[in-house]
C-alpha cells in the first residue's frame, strides 16, 4: 500500500490541526487577525507531534457554515498558515478545504502536502443545500496543476448529507473504486467527532480490495482498537481536543493517551 511509504507505520493516525474561522468565514476575529490564528496553529501543531501522531491535517474547521464551492480567500489564507509552520512540521501532512475538492487540490500542490481529504464523487442532501460533484474533472486538475503523486482520499459517507441515490454502501464503493480510482477512502459518522458505525466501516473495507480506508470520526481511546483492526488508519480530531469538545484546543495529554492504544494495537 502507499500508506507505507507516505506514513511509514501500520494503521497511521492522520491528527486533524483544525484552523480557527479564517477572513471571509462568519467567525473571523478581526481584532485577533490571522496572527491568532497562525498562533494557534502552532501550539497544536507542537502538541500533536509531540503526541506522537503519525500526520497532521490542516483544515478549515471553523470556517462554519460551509461553502461547496470556496471563496479564493480561504485557500490563500490557509497557504499563508501552512507557509508559515512549514518548517516546524515534522510528519507527513495534508490539507483539505471545506468543501472544495478542487481548492484541497490547489492547496497541495502549493504547500508540497502528501494527500488531501474531500467529498469528490457522489450527488448529496446536506445541510449547505444540493451537493454536487465532479470526479474527472478534480482528477484531471490534479494532473494539470502537476499534483499526481498527492493522494486523494475520498469521503464515501459524507457529514451532514445523504446519498440521494438509494444505493446500498457496499455498492458505492464496488463503484467508486472501479470508476474514480480513489487512493483511499473516508467512512464518517453523522459530524465530526460522532462515532463511526462499524459495521458500515467493514462493509466498505470489504468491498474495497486494495484501496486503504480510514475510519474518519469518532474514533476515541476506548474504540481506537476496535476500529482500526477494521479500518487500515483513522482520521482524529475530536478526541484530540481538551475534555473531547469540538471547540477546544488541543489537549497534548489525550492524543498520548489514543497513541498508547494505536501502538499497542501495532504491537
Amino acid at each position: 500500500m502507499w500508506l507505507d511509504d507516505v506514513f511509514g507505520v501500520k494503521k497511521p493516525v492522520i491528527a486533524m490541526l483544525h484552523l480557527l474561522a479564517l477572513p471571509g468565514d462568519p467567525g473571523f476575529d478581526s481584532a485577533g487577525g490571522m496572527r491568532a490564528v497562525v498562533d494557534r496553529a502552532r501550539g497544536e501543531l507542537a502538541d500533536l507531534q509531540a503526541g506522537g501522531v503519525d500526520a497532521v491535517m490542516f483544515s478549515n474547521e471553523f470556517s462554519l457554515p460551509y461553502l461547496t464551492k470556496t471563496e479564493p480567500i480561504t485557500s490563500i489564507a490557509m497557504a499563508r498558515i501552512i507557509g508559515e509552520l512549514l518548517s516546524e512540521v515534522k510528519i507527513p501532512f495534508g490539507v483539505n478545504v471545506l468543501w472544495d475538492g478542487i481548492a484541497s487540490i490547489d492547496l497541495a500542490a502549493a504547500t508540497g502536502a502528501s494527500f488531501v481529504r474531500e467529498i469528490f464523487t457522489g450527488v448529496y442532501a446536506s445541510d449547505f443545500g444540493l451537493w454536487d460533484t465532479n470526479v474527472g474533472q478534480a482528477a484531471r486538475h490534479r494532473a494539470r496543476v502537476g499534483a499526481s503523486n498527492v493522494k486523494l482520499l475520498f469521503n464515501i459517507v459524507p457529514e451532514s448529507a445523504t446519498y440521494l441515490a438509494h444505493r446500498d454502501i457496499a455498492d458505492v464503493t464496488k463503484t467508486t473504486v472501479f470508476a474514480t480510482l480513489p487512493d483511499g477512502l473516508c467512512v464518517s459518522g453523522l459530524t465530526a467527532g460522532a462515532a463511526t458505525d462499524s459495521q458500515v466501516l467493514a462493509q466498505v473495507k470489504k468491498a474495497a480490495g486494495d484501496v486503504p480506508v480510514f475510519v474518519n470520526t469518532g474514533v476515541r481511546a476506548n474504540n481506537a482498537q476496535e476500529q482500526l483492526s477494521i479500518a487500515d488508519g483513522a482520521v482524529i480530531g475530536t478526541f484530540f481536543k481538551k475534555d473531547g469538545v469540538f471547540e477546544n484546543t488541543v489537549d497534548h495529554a489525550r492524543v498520548e493517551e489514543l497513541m498508547a492504544e494505536v501502538k499497542a494495537l501495532r504491537s
